[in-house]
């Protein structure tokens, strides 16, 4: 038997501008019943799979008796084995010298320590339980998704958020954004706290204590993938994850620069959006995060000393040449016929504003205090009214297309 949908090429040879670039997986199994289960694994994750079966031996098939046409190499081979030691894996060593860029995953009941050291030595990447585990699958995909380099040219959106001066409440806005978006649709998103002295995103969402947290993340960039991110964040939602900021203030020397673009290049990949509380502080750390975004979101009040640290973070981003339509101004904490008219603070920071979001000191404080997004304890306040306004419009704008069916199934899994 022989099932094949769609064809593609190896990833070297693959002309991505040309948009054919879909992953191509080869299944293999002498086990009907074991083959079916694999492919509607594979299927339930993703329609658009270019997934082609043999149902039989790796060894009785043509693949290692000639060379394949580049339309006919999987860059991943997925082997049903009865983990036999060198009869299993002789067949995968030979095509790893013929095919060095494909990768292969072992399906095995019995994985012995011998076994799992003779598989290492021909170059298999992922020995996993048989029959399929969908969870364990869908992780061994997404590593080698990362190695083969299949990550989308474009995904999720990011969006920082930054104070003009301490006590603005952008930390509890970017906090309970992030809370709106997730409620209020099934998109993937994420909260990294990158206020690497003083961050506390986390409290205001949950009570739950972070077992790993940025500076983890960054003293272990060299491993990241999408499960040890996954593992490193606390799970508010199914669909929100936090990174809490490191603990100890020291730990935030740790965190470098290539350490936040690594991050965020990664997380794009998987979340539909990542919402950074950038903090306060205009380090090497934070700029490169803010370089990253697709969205500044500047936190002031209307008073005179927020107007003027505005004005200066402004000119900052002025001198970074961020261009105008990336950085917006949001009024916090605001009431209609105050001292200061929202006209006069436009023409005197030179720019408009985003969004205003209403005082309701009772409501903010009582999130605050509790560890719950206002969202979820006052819904009626005018606050969460106006962050579930912002979430709606920010979920209304067109995604870009991903160039992964990988990335678009696997965030809806």
């Amino acid at each position: 038997m022989n099932k094949s949908m769609q064809s593609s090429a190896t990833p070297e040879n693959r002309d991505k501008a040309s948009g054919n670039d879909a992953l191509r997986i080869t299944v293999v199994s002498p086990n009907k019943q074991h083959l079916d289960e694999i492919v509607r694994v594979l299927g339930d994750a993703a329609g658009s799979a270019s997934v082609s079966t043999i149902e039989g031996k790796l060894n009785q098939h043509g693949m290692l008796t000639s060379v394949l046409p580049v339309q006919s190499v999987p860059d991943i081979l997925i082997v049903d084995s009865a983990c036999d030691g060198r009869a299993d894996l002789a067949p995968l060593e030979r095509l790893g010298q013929v095919y060095p860029n494909m990768a292969f995953i072992v399906l095995c009941e019995q994985q012995s320590h011998d076994f799992l050291i003779q598989a290492m030595r021909v170059g298999v990447r992922e020995v996993l339980p048989s029959p399929v585990n969908a969870d364990a699958l869908k992780a061994a995909i997404e590593r080698l998704q990362h190695r083969l380099d299949f990550s989308p040219a474009t995904a999720g959106k990011v969006l920082a958020f930054i104070s003009c001066k301490g006590g603005s409440g952008a930390t509890f806005l970017a906090a309970n954004l992030a809370y709106a978006l997730a409620a209020q649709s099934s998109k993937k998103v994420a909260l990294f706290d990158f206020n690497l002295q003083f961050g506390d995103a986390l409290l205001f969402l949950s009570e739950q204590k972070p077992s790993a947290t940025l500076a983890d993340v960054a003293r272990g960039i060299h491993r990241l993938d999408p499960a040890f991110l996954a593992s490193s964040m606390i799970h508010v939602a199914p669909n929100l994850g936090v990174l809490a900021a490191p603990e100890d203030p020291a730990h935030g020397i740790a965190v470098l620069p290539e350490h936040i673009e690594t991050l965020l290049k990664m997380a794009r990949s998987q979340y539909d959006f990542i919402i950074i509380d950038a903090g306060r502080s205009l380090d090497a750390q934070t700029i490169t995060a803010l370089d990253q975004a697709d969205m500044i979101f500047a936190v002031l009040q209307i008073t005179l000393p927020f107007i003027r640290d505005g004005k200066r973070l402004l000119d900052v981003f002025r001198t970074l040449d961020y261009p105008k339509d990336k950085v917006h101004l949001i009024v916090n904490r605001f009431e209609k016929g105050g001292d200061i008219a929202l006209h006069d603070l436009e023409q005197t920071l030179g720019s408009k504003v985003l969004r205003t979001i209403p005082n309701h000191y009772e409501a903010a404080a009582a999130s605050v205090n509790q560890g719950i997004p206002i969202n979820k304890l006052s819904r009626n306040s005018p606050i969460a009214k106006a962050l579930n306004e912002w979430s709606e419009q920010l979920l209304r704008e067109p995604e870009p297309e991903s160039s992964s069916w990988l990335t678009r199934v696997f965030k809806h899994v």
